[in-house]
């Protein structure tokens, strides 16, 4: 399984950004696919994650402000960032669970004025 990721970029405080991320190969039609981040000096956190059921899971630090969706048919996964904060800045990674679990390439974001 590969993982190609998008969209990210340098915005301005309140602004926002999608971030994409395709999968491809052979994967279990039960999966887990989500974003995860890391700052400079911080561990990598949890963003979001949706199940293929749809069953969704969100940092509090991002509920309100990102939505994450996907697109089964395309095994694709979205994560739409409103009202994005210089604390979301990070690099940012798609993941994916089917069976184990499989990470895709960095992707900046940074919030900056």
């Amino acid at each position: 399984v590969q993982l190609q990721a998008s969209g990210g970029g340098l915005v301005q405080p309140g602004g926002s950004l999608r971030l994409s991320c395709a999968a491809s190969g052979s994967m279990f039609r039960l999966n887990v696919m989500g974003w995860y981040r890391q700052a400079p000096g911080k561990q990598r956190e949890l963003v979001a994650t949706l199940s293929s059921p749809g069953a969704t899971n969100y940092a509090d630090s991002v509920k309100g402000r990102f939505t994450i969706s996907r697109d089964n048919a395309k095994n694709t996964v979205y994560l739409q960032m409103n009202s994005l904060k210089p604390e979301d800045t990070a690099v940012y990674y798609c993941h994916l669970f089917s069976g184990r679990a499989y990470w895709g390439q960095e992707t900046q974001v940074t919030v900056s004025s």
